[in-house]
């Protein structure tokens, strides 16, 4: 795998759209040779050159050939001069506004960095780039006034510079009433400078879980570019070290994505790691199956294992035991290719049943995940598939699967990429989040100029408890327009109704949007506190993993960060909880008959609030199709003292195990089929 990851590195696919053009040099050259007479020829080939050369990282080179092609319309005349024109200004704000990304939040990152609205020490103290953006934005205002992506960011740069809203011009201003949350909400600190975990990353994916055994949560993150390292990062004395090499990873490159499960049933977390996701038949890559030895230590055995034969490229994928034999299989969602459903035989070796299981799909699939949505004790698929309809796989009991997507009316938004199972309303029935997706200024435009609607809304699809759904994102307050791409969900406050993340933005550099947190209120709405609270990261948001870091009863939230293009870095994030005064239960399931992980399991607890008896569900996974939150079950119990009645519910061997009166606030072990549970110490 080495060797072959080695030559992807080296391979021409870095000449895809990407990663500039493998003839930029030569273009460059052959600027200096056209015709004096055909200044349209060298105005295209300067801005491509200036356009390749941001996206590599090469900030002031692009600047260079921007202005050299701007000069042209201002002293040539020819057809499209005026359009030209135009283009060039808003190309030379944005690599103006990069390159003082560049020299304050990516070389200079602080925990305020990049905060929507920018203020305090996230002002930029280098400002040449931003007052630069500024001119030029402006000058293409002038030429182009109702340009959405234009104004947005003319907004952001006069941020960067402390002088929003009063120095922005009056036609161009967005109020700065408008940035507030809906809602009162604490901050949560950007921390990951502090613990040494703020790695300078392109998209990618995240596991926070205890890899070593040791009962710390430790990191493992990876970064989309070819020749990017995949990195390990061990919990150690209150902070984190880079692992990398002892963790034997050094070496394997590449990943948008990562999630993690014990399929070897040893009792330690193993990594899957997909690779080649958005580059067509160039990405048709290994992925790499991550095998642990309980010590945090891994080795790839993707070819072993029956995994690395076909090569499809895929960012999403989902553990499940879909057979109930006590082994996790795994199904691989596929751009446009058929997916895979790999059946795990019990010695670690997998099989591709998905065509006899009825579960190719065959369409652009950028998310994926299982749960048993019917209570039927089988776990079922949800596939959202960008450009089509979704589908939810519904699993037969006999190794096949049939798609009930659309006779429930579960298909929509047909732009979609995340999706999660959770319990949203915490009815004991499972519910559908599904985020839309598209690649332009469609949540700035219906937020901040207030424009109808160009793209899909997310769906919310509540589960009924007889195996239907009704759509109720509108009823829930869920009317943004969130372009996500990563995401997952948890329990901010701990009382025992999942708030969720959604890490946005687009490829293109002017896809700078905030990131977005929302705050479930007791399952009745959804309330954004993404400024309030922290939140609004302007940089490119992926993975996300809601877990206690530090052991305090409350979870924080890691954010892998960094957008497609090699120029487009961030730094990934860590935000602190500044706790809830809520009570919690940490639960590790230990599967004997089912799968170890106790994927797939129910826990509920029953406990009583303010006199008042309810329960909380939690099904055990690591939460939404972009990053992994722990396996180990951090559940949030409100006000409650103590847990009257907790149940697990294992739907392998369809028992239940049952504990009366169980204490709050400390991590409890439980083996399948034991009459009691361990008590395990937090560090």
């Amino acid at each position: 795998m080495l060797q072959l990851l080695d030559e992807i590195k080296d391979a021409p696919i870095h000449q895809h759209l990407y990663f500039g053009n493998r003839t930029i040099q030569k273009e460059e050259n052959d600027v200096e040779v056209l015709p004096a007479n055909r200044p349209d020829l060298r105005f295209k080939l300067l801005h491509h050159v200036g356009k390749r050369r941001l996206w590599l990282g090469d900030t002031e080179r692009a600047i260079e050939h921007l202005h050299n092609a701007l000069t042209l319309t201002e002293t040539q005349e020819w057809q499209e001069s005026s359009t030209d024109r135009k283009r060039a200004l808003f190309q030379l704000g944005l690599a103006y506004l990069r390159l003082g990304e560049n020299d304050n939040c990516v070389n200079c990152n602080n925990g305020e960095s990049c905060l929507l609205p920018i203020k305090n020490a996230g002002v930029h103290e280098k400002q040449g780039g931003s007052r630069n953006a500024i001119k030029y934005f402006e000058a293409y205002l002038e030429l182009k006034p109702d340009d959405v992506a234009a104004k947005w960011l003319v907004n952001i740069a006069y941020m960067t510079l402390g002088e929003h809203p009063h120095k922005v011009p009056t036609r161009l201003r967005i109020d700065s009433h408008q940035f507030e949350s809906e809602t009162e909400f604490p901050r949560f600190r950007n921390i990951a400078s502090n613990l040494g975990i703020a790695t300078l990353s392109l998209s990618g994916g995240a596991i926070i879980d205890d890899f070593d055994g040791d009962g710390d949560l430790d990191l493992m993150t990876s970064s989309s570019g070819f020749a990017d390292q995949l990195r390990f990062f061990r919990r150690d004395e209150g902070s984190f070290r880079d692992a990398t090499d002892e963790a034997n990873l050094t070496g394997l490159f590449g990943g948008l994505n990562l999630i993690q499960a014990d399929y070897d049933n040893d009792d330690d977390i193993d990594v899957f790691v997909m690779r080649g996701a958005w580059y067509g038949k160039m990405g048709q890559m290994p992925n790499s199956l991550l095998q642990n030895d309980g010590t945090g230590k891994f080795q790839d055995v993707t070819f072993e294992s029956g995994l690395g034969h076909q090569r499809f490229p895929t960012q999403t994928a989902t553990w499940a035991d879909f057979n109930n034999d006590g082994h996790l299989d795994l199904y691989v969602g596929n751009e446009t290719y058929a997916s895979q459903l790999f059946e795990n035989d019990g010695h670690g070796r997998f099989r591709d049943v998905a065509a006899t299981a009825n579960v190719e799909n065959r369409r652009f699939t950028k998310g994926v995940t299982a749960a048993d949505f019917n209570g039927d004790g089988y776990p079922d698929i949800y596939v959202s598939n960008l450009g089509s309809n979704n589908r939810l796989y519904q699993n037969n009991h006999d190794g096949t699967f049939t798609d009930v997507a659309e006779s429930l009316q579960v298909t929509k938004p047909q732009s979609s990429l995340p999706a999660w199972f959770w319990d949203y309303n915490q009815d004991g029935v499972l519910d559908i989040f599904v985020a839309s997706y598209s690649d332009d200024m469609a949540y700035v435009s219906r937020k901040f100029f207030r424009q109808p609607p160009a793209m899909e809304f997310d769906c919310l699809y509540e589960g009924n408890g007889s195996g239907g759904f009704q759509e109720v994102a509108a009823a829930r307050k869920l009317l943004d327009l969130t372009q996500a791409m990563g995401c997952n969900f948890g329990d901010l406050d701990n009382d025992g109704y999942p708030d969720f993340y959604l890490g946005t933005g687009y490829p293109q550099y002017e896809g700078l949007v905030p990131n977005l947190m929302y705050w479930n209120r007791q399952g009745q709405v959804f309330a954004d506190v993404t400024t309030t609270g922290g939140f609004g990261h302007l940089q490119k948001g992926h993975a996300i993993a809601f877990s206690d870091i530090d052991n305090d009863g409350d979870q924080d939230v890691f954010q892998q960060m960094g957008g497609a293009y090699p120029g487009d870095l961030a730094a990934d994030c860590l935000y602190e909880n500044p706790g809830f005064g809520n009570s919690w239960i940490k639960i590790k399931l230990v599967g004997t008959k089912s799968n170890r992980s106790g994927i797939g399991a129910r826990i509920r607890a029953e406990i009583t609030e303010n006199d008042r008896s309810r329960n909380v569900y939690k099904w055990v996974n690591s939460g939404g199709s972009f990053g992994g939150s722990p396996l180990r079950q951090e559940v949030g119990l409100g006000k409650a003292d103590s847990i009257d009645h907790l149940e697990i519910y294992w739907p392998t061997t369809n028992q239940r195990q049952s504990f009366d009166d169980v204490s709050v606030n400390q991590l409890i072990e439980i083996t399948e089929g034991s009459v009691d549970y361990s008590i395990r110490k937090l560090k």
